[in-house]
């Protein structure tokens, strides 16, 4: 089953049940989903789902950082169950042993000079991270590998 009819499935589900945080966020997804789809002129695949799918999740993250510094916990509160809600959809996160290795194989490959290389190396690694692991957390990794190596 593809996400976006798990998506349907769980929405209906949310109905019947009355469970408004579970809808809206159901309904936000698929809206953000099918601009993504309008914008491409082109049906979208678990993939393409699954990056939009990030993007609504790092949106709520963001927004949670700004709700802590203005002390307004409800909202935290909130956006972190939109995010549980979220991440249901996701593929399993990377282990840290994962995706050092990745990183670990990507270097092997292309034998970076400088932190130059970085665009290099982020392209070859991006493809088989997507959607599993903070690609924040990803750049700093690979800048301090770059930097140490250097």
């Amino acid at each position: 089953m593809g996400i976006l009819e798990q998506l349907n499935n769980d929405m209906k589900e949310a109905m019947k049940s009355k469970d408004t945080v579970a809808l809206g966020v159901i309904r936000l997804a698929k809206g953000a989903i099918q601009l993504e789809a309008i914008n491409n002129k082109k049906d979208l695949t678990d993939d393409d789902i699954i990056g939009v799918l990030a993007k609504q999740i790092k949106l709520r993250k963001d927004s949670i950082v700004e709700f802590e510094k203005a002390n307004r916990e409800d909202l935290v509160k909130q956006n972190e169950a939109e995010i549980a809600i979220l991440e249901k959809y996701m593929p399993t996160p990377l282990t840290k042993e994962e995706l050092n290795q990745i990183i670990e194989d990507a270097f092997k490959q292309i034998k970076p000079t400088s932190i130059k290389d970085l665009g290099i190396i982020m392209k070859q690694i991006t493809p088989l991270v997507k959607g599993r692991a903070d690609m924040k957390e990803l750049n700093i990794i690979i800048k301090d590998r770059l930097s140490k190596d250097n």
